[in-house]
């Protein structure tokens, strides 16, 4: 991954740019020499019924490396949220699963199973996950830890 091949995602998102939605971009632009290409435009709302919205979804799915889903959503419309994942497993897209911020609820299931990994909201853990999952980079950081003996 370099600047010139940027990852290639899509955020989940239910035609607006909550601040789950917006809190990603935050994590990712935060990292260090992580290089993105955003696909997902929750603006591009189609006119229509549920088809022309899932028919917008398939095309903003199509090109991305990587599936980035926002789990917080599934209260909001379980429906459109498990169609963006299960599209994208269609398509052989790995997908990153984020627990829902700050409210200590669990994963449901079927987003479970829908997802090749489920992390928590880190900058780093996502980062990691992404280029695992996308481009299947290994992403072993150490953390070091310094402390004084007496």
């Amino acid at each position: 991954m370099s600047q010139a091949d940027p990852i290639r995602l899509f955020i989940t998102h239910l035609w607006e740019a909550g601040d789950d939605y917006l809190r990603v971009f935050e994590y990712l632009e935060s990292s260090r020499n992580f290089f993105y290409k955003n696909f997902s435009a929750p603006e591009r709302r189609p006119q229509g019924d549920r088809e022309a919205q899932k028919q917008e979804l398939r095309a903003q799915i199509a090109p991305a490396e990587a599936v980035v889903a926002l789990s917080g959503l599934f209260e909001r419309d379980q429906d459109l949220l498990t169609f963006q994942l299960l599209y994208g497993r269609s398509g052989q897209k790995p997908v990153v699963l984020l627990t829902p911020f700050g409210s200590g609820r669990a994963v449901p299931k079927v987003l479970k199973d829908l997802a090749d990994e489920v992390v928590d909201w880190d900058e780093r853990a996502l980062v990691d996950a992404i280029r695992r999952q996308a481009r299947h980079e290994d992403t072993t950081r150490w953390d070091t830890i310094e402390f004084k003996l007496d």
